[in-house]
């Protein structure tokens, strides 16, 4: 039984097929003082070779805090993606070590018999180190041992069996070559340890050459305060965000995702 799947289907409007994104990034300055500039372009992607990765968005997690401020994005985030599968971008449901729970559904099953597809040889790129510490796990309430408290994606979040759930990221890759993907947009937590480093994320997929961006206000990380560079905990999940920005990939805001903009 899967609790959160929508029984029906959307169809996208022909006129609403392209997505509008204001996308930031950062680029180094080295004409003078160093330093870092934020980049502001437009960019307009075909929803048919778009998809959004939704990464880690699980039903609980070992620290509180983590899973307060889950249960408070998961209803906006169902929002945007509703209106991004209208508007005909395909949706991947990436929540990792819960694919036993999710192994009849059938948008679990459509991923599973895409044809296999070798992956890009990867590229060479810098991985500096990230500006906060989150060494101690990154919980914000208190708790310092993990373990696995999720079974699966949250509730708030339906899956369509138009959808996709994998947790792999050849399973990943098999789909973005089968149906000729272009553009990722990733959402979800952790910003500084899942949504980078997952073997779906947004590392392997930049390497690959795949073009990404990040969600950044549909994302969340795990840093305590009491850890370097001792700020408060929404300082450091923008400070990730920064740190993306500049070395991965760069973000938009998830309101492009809901609203069409004139030409």
């Amino acid at each position: 039984m899967f609790i959160g799947l929508a029984s029906h289907v959307y169809t996208s409007n022909s006129a609403d097929n392209e997505l509008s994104l204001s996308i930031r990034r950062q680029e180094a300055r080295t004409v003078g003082r160093n330093g870092w500039r934020i980049i502001e372009e437009e960019a307009r992607w075909n929803t048919s070779e778009t998809a959004i990765i939704v990464v880690d968005m699980w039903n609980e997690h070992w620290s509180w805090g983590a899973t307060e401020r889950v249960n408070i994005m998961a209803p906006r985030m169902n929002i945007v993606l509703q209106r991004a599968r209208e508007r005909g971008v395909h949706i991947v449901h990436a929540p990792s070590d819960t694919m036993d729970f999710y192994e009849d559904h059938p948008a679990r099953k459509r991923i599973l018999e895409i044809p296999h597809t070798d992956t890009p040889k990867e590229r060479e790129m810098p991985d500096p180190p990230q500006p906060v510490d989150a060494s101690d796990g990154g919980s914000d309430t208190g708790e310092t041992s993990s373990y696995k408290a999720w079974h699966r994606q949250h509730p708030e979040i339906l899956i369509e069996e138009t959808d996709y759930i994998s947790d792999n990221g050849q399973e990943v890759y098999n789909l973005i070559a089968h149906i000729g993907i272009k553009n990722i947009i990733y959402m979800g937590v952790h910003t500084n340890m899942c949504v980078l480093g997952r073997s779906f994320a947004i590392k392997p997929m930049v390497k690959w050459g795949i073009n990404a961006v990040l969600a950044r206000d549909l994302t969340d990380a795990m840093y305590n305060p009491f850890k370097p560079p001792y700020v408060s905990h929404e300082e450091g999940t923008r400070l990730i965000i920064e740190y993306i920005e500049k070395f991965w990939c760069p973000t938009i805001l998830s309101s492009d995702l809901t609203s069409t903009k004139p030409d």
